[in-house]
């Protein structure tokens, strides 16, 4: 049985995508890489934030959550910030019909200049953790689509 992990996305299959994976035996983030290269303009207000595609989908028990975060030191060296501070990946985002459960970074670039990722580069981490449900919790509600679909 499986019980949390990271595949290949569809229609990433045969783009040479790496797996998220533990840097250091005590560290709590796997490290997520860039699928393609791609150009992040510099903020503007009232733009939208640019998504960076990973290829990678992930698997988790039922009570589980995907927090995805960017790299600390991507405000500094390249002024990438996360648009809503803390990606969500939920259990049911998996294998969605939009887009497989592709998950992707949403970032602002807060530099003056455009910033370039390159395809491999590692751009933010994952840690899995357990979530609570309150007493009355009566959820029943299913996923039907994929990026920003929870509400819908």
């Amino acid at each position: 049985m499986k019980t949390r992990g990271f595949e290949i996305a569809k229609g990433f299959e045969d783009k040479g995508i790496k797996l998220p994976e533990r840097k250091t035996k005590y560290s709590a983030g796997y490290d997520f890489e860039a699928a393609e290269d791609c150009i992040i303009p510099a903020f503007k207000p009232g733009m939208a934030p640019t998504l960076i595609k990973t290829g990678v989908k992930s698997y988790m028990l039922d009570d589980e959550v995907l927090s995805l975060y960017v790299r600390s030191s991507m405000p500094k060296k390249k002024g990438l910030v996360l648009a809503n501070s803390v990606g969500i990946i939920d259990k049911d985002y998996y294998g969605n019909p939009d887009n497989d459960g592709a998950i992707m970074f949403a970032v602002f670039n807060i530099k003056d200049e455009d910033v370039e990722i390159k395809k491999g580069e590692c751009i933010g981490q994952g840690v899995f953790q357990k979530y609570l449900k309150t007493d009355d919790d009566t959820a029943e509600g299913e996923r039907t689509g994929g990026f920003g679909s929870t509400a819908k």
